[in-house]
C-alpha cells in the first residue's frame, strides 16, 4: 500500500473514530441529564404498566418544575439507591392523603380512580405530604410496596430520577402516561399555603 492510501484509510478511520465519540458523548449526555429508558420490573403498576414493559422517562423537567399529583414518576429506593421503583404520584406538599373502605381520599376529597387494578383492602389514617416529598401509591394498591409501607414511605425530591413519559415496548403497550382526568379538580391547588395551615 502506497504512503497516500495508508493516509488515506487512517484518515477514514479517525472520523469513524470521531463520529463514534460524538455519538458517544451525546449519548452520555442525553441518558444522564435529559432521557432514559427504564425497564417496569414486577406487578405494581397494573393495570397501567405491566412486568417488563420499557418507559421513556424524562430527567430534565423536575430540574425547573415539581411533580404534579397523577404523574408516573421513576425514583430510588430509599433504602437501596442501586434500585429503581415506578410509582403513581398521589399527593404533593401540603397534601393530605387517607384511605377508607376501599377509597383514597386526597384533601378530604374522593378520588375516582379507574387506572387502578382494584381498591385498596387496608385503610390508612390521613397524613400530610412533607415539604419536597411525594406521596406515591402504585396503580396495583394490594401488591405495591409504597409510601403507605416504612421503607419507602414519602420520597423526598432529591430521590426522584424523573417522570415516565410513555411506554415504548412491546409494540403491543405503546402509550402516553398522561395525568388521569380524576386529578384536574386538584389543579391550581397551592399546595405551599396548605403545608403553612393556610
Amino acid at each position: 500500500m502506497s504512503p497516500e492510501a495508508k493516509s488515506k484509510a487512517l484518515e477514514i478511520v479517525l472520523e469513524y473514530a470521531k463520529a463514534f465519540l460524538q455519538a458517544a458523548i451525546l449519548a452520555a449526555v442525553i441518558i444522564v441529564f435529559i432521557a432514559q429508558s427504564h425497564l417496569v420490573d414486577g406487578v405494581s403498576m397494573e393495570n397501567t404498566l405491566h412486568d417488563r414493559e420499557r418507559l421513556m422517562v424524562d430527567k430534565l423537567s423536575y430540574r425547573f418544575i415539581e411533580p404534579k399529583r397523577g404523574e408516573i414518576i421513576v425514583f430510588r429506593f430509599p433504602q437501596d439507591p442501586r434500585s429503581r421503583f415506578v410509582k403513581r404520584v398521589i399527593g404533593i406538599p401540603g397534601d393530605t392523603v387517607e384511605i377508607r373502605n376501599g377509597v383514597v381520599y386526597l384533601n378530604d376529597v374522593p378520588l375516582d380512580e379507574p387506572y387502578i387494578k382494584e381498591p385498596p383492602r387496608d385503610n390508612m389514617p390521613k397524613v400530610t405530604v412533607r415539604p419536597d416529598h411525594v406521596f406515591v401509591m402504585g396503580d396495583n394498591r394490594n401488591n405495591s410496596l409504597d409510601s403507605r409501607h416504612p421503607p419507602v414511605g414519602q420520597v423526598p425530591y432529591n430521590l426522584i430520577v424523573g417522570r415516565a413519559l410513555f411506554s415504548y415496548w412491546p409494540p403491543r403497550a405503546i402509550k402516553w402516561l398522561s395525568i388521569p382526568d380524576t386529578f384536574d379538580q386538584f389543579v391550581g391547588e397551592d399546595a405551599s399555603d396548605k403545608a403553612a395551615g393556610g
